[in-house]
């Protein structure tokens, strides 16, 4: 496993707000979200971009999954899905935004503005709402 930060959040040792994990991708909440409840879904295998990713079915499953929680969860009227390859990628490890919107809600184009959350509480409670939809879809 290389050693980049989402690798060290899979394999425990950095700590994040998980929302889910398996055997095929680790899902934790961005800690600087452009809306709050803004998931990274990324494979637990460590891969750079899209294209060295060996079995994309199973991954984009869990995209799948985490975008309906995303809205069950945080009763948000969608989502914005999106990756970057290399460019505009913070860190050399695949990961999949799933971002809650609200119609409204001022995000345009693709200028990213980014928030806080005021406490780790905060961040948690975010994370179990969205963990908690999670499972009752699966």
């Amino acid at each position: 496993m290389s050693a980049d930060l989402f690798c060290e959040i899979v394999s425990g040792e950095r700590p994040a707000h998980i929302v889910h994990s398996d055997d095929v991708a680790v899902s934790f909440l961005d800690t600087r979200p452009v809306f709050k409840g803004h998931v990274l879904v990324a494979p637990r295998a460590h891969v750079e971009t899209l294209t060295d990713l060996a079995d994309v079915g199973p991954f984009f499953e869990r995209v799948q999954a985490m975008a309906r929680a995303v809205e069950d969860g945080l009763e948000a009227d969608g989502t914005f899905v999106a990756m970057n390859n290399r460019v505009s990628q913070s860190v050399a490890h695949l990961h999949v935004h799933v971002v809650p919107r609200n119609r409204k809600d001022g995000l345009r184009g693709f200028f990213w503005p980014r928030t806080k959350y005021e406490s780790a509480d905060e961040a948690a409670s975010y994370a179990e709402a969205i963990a908690v939809a999670l499972r009752r879809t699966r």
